[in-house]
């Protein structure tokens, strides 16, 4: 059974081009565009990994990330914090927060988030 990825993010077009490249390569692939969003998905169908946007309307990562990790059903499914954000203090943050790895947007190479997304999937198996 192909492994599930929900991705979460408000650009459209980085919805649409991680999903089509995700699904090309075997995932199942399912977005949100928001916060609250992802937890009505997460609540009908948890994914094998979560990959999620900081800046987000309505709810943003930080909360989100929270209300995984304080539902016991959700608190072990891996996440992994997209931010445009640089440096240490938003790197620290998203590990203080639970994810389990962070990657710095723009995302310019699938592939190579590909390669993490994998990695983090072996070590969850």
């Amino acid at each position: 059974m192909a492994k599930h990825i929900l991705l979460v993010d408000d650009n459209e077009d980085f919805l649409s081009a991680a999903r089509e490249f995700f699904a090309t390569q075997g995932y199942q692939v399912t977005t949100a565009r928001d916060g609250e969003t992802a937890l009505k998905l997460v609540a009908q169908q948890p994914p094998d990994i979560i990959l999620l946007d900081v800046m987000m309307p309505r709810m943003d990562g930080w909360e989100t990330l929270q209300a995984l990790q304080a539902n016991e059903q959700t608190a072990n499914i891996p996440v992994l914090m997209l931010t445009a954000a640089r440096g240490s203090d938003s790197v620290k943050k998203s590990f203080d927060h639970g994810s389990v790895w962070h990657y710095s947007k723009p995302i310019t190479d699938h592939h190579d988030l590909l390669l993490v997304i994998r990695r983090i999937l072996d070590q969850q198996s």
